[in-house]
């Protein structure tokens, strides 16, 4: 008799549960490397972003809860003799969008960015827990 054949790769699936990555949506090869640190009051999320100006980032939540994160950068610099013919023309273009799905704990109305040396930070305060009743003996009466 012939050995069953495996049908599921179950490898990619320990280390997505092993290392929490469902909240990352998609990743792919053009998308910055991502960062995302929890403490007990907030997640961090940290985006290499070198060369990238904070206006050129949009950061949103959407209807489905999940934070969009999407830069668009259109550079053109050209160089030109004094009879405007081309010696050299550049175009750059360089865009992506990584959406991270956000835990139910979260307060979305309170989620700030910065930009800093490089590194695109959003961060996400979570949800203030209320402190648990104290226990109470009742009398009997």
């Amino acid at each position: 008799m012939l050995p069953a054949k495996r049908t599921q790769n179950w490898l990619p699936g320990i280390f997505n549960d092993f290392f929490g990555n469902e909240w990352i949506a998609k990743v792919n090869a053009t998308s910055p490397a991502i960062n995302i640190i929890e403490s007990d009051k907030e997640y961090k999320v940290e985006i290499a972003a070198p060369g990238i100006d904070k206006k050129d980032f949009k950061i949103s939540v959407n209807s489905d809860n999940h934070l969009v994160v999407s830069m668009e950068k259109k550079v053109e610099t050209e160089d030109k003799d004094k009879n405007e013919r081309y010696l050299r023309r550049e175009f750059s273009y360089s865009q992506f969008q990584q959406t991270l799905i956000l835990p139910d704990n979260v307060n979305k109305e309170k989620i700030d960015a910065k930009q800093e040396n490089g590194v695109l930070t959003v961060i996400i305060p979570k949800k203030e827990i209320p402190a648990e009743p104290e226990a109470k003996e009742i009398a009997i009466k």
